[in-house]
């Protein structure tokens, strides 16, 4: 009856420590903060050659994009740096997008805080989809508008274009 009290007692010690245990990786976990980053930009055909969005102008779908991002965690305790590469092709909408899921150790939250995520990316044109619009105008881009929650990061880049190789006067006029 005694050694079946000690094997009681002893199994409510172990589910305890196991419970303690369990508490305290869950704590870890849940302490250091993980990011989520979009990035995104449009692709048009400057049609008139100007460097603006005319009306004349249209979205570009089937764009190939290449995007380079780095990532520094500013963190007290590292100085880590990651590095992001991927080409990306614009949709029906000339948008293109990479999304970076879970960047453990980095938060996004403010400028101020010293953990927050420290980033520059950069988007360049690779090859045009069209034809009649395949001369590069903006080629290349960093990033310009940054929105910024606790977990969550979007950049978003100034518009890449393609022009014509040869204006349209008769569309767009002289100048």
């Amino acid at each position: 009856m005694k050694k079946m009290l000690m094997l009681v007692d002893m199994e409510k010690k172990l589910i305890m420590l196991m419970l303690l245990l369990q508490l305290l990786s869950l704590g870890q976990s849940s302490s250091k903060p993980t990011a989520n980053i979009t990035v995104m930009g449009l692709v048009y055909c400057d049609v008139c050659s100007n460097n603006n969005f005319s009306k004349h102008s249209y979205f570009m779908p089937g764009v190939e994009v290449r995007i380079i991002c780095r990532f520094k965690a500013a963190s007290s305790k590292t100085r880590e740096m990651i590095t992001f590469s991927a080409n990306r092709t614009t949709n029906e909408l000339g948008l293109y997008k990479l999304d970076i899921t879970s960047v453990e150790g980095a938060s996004c939250a403010t400028e101020a805080n010293k953990d927050s995520l420290v980033a520059s990316c950069q988007a360049s044109l690779i090859g045009s989809s069209s034809d009649s619009c395949n001369v590069p105008g903006h080629k290349t881009t960093t990033d310009q508008v940054k929105s910024k929650r606790s977990n969550l990061c979007v950049y978003r880049f100034t518009a890449l274009n393609f022009r014509p190789f040869k204006k349209n006067i008769d569309l767009c006029g002289k100048q």
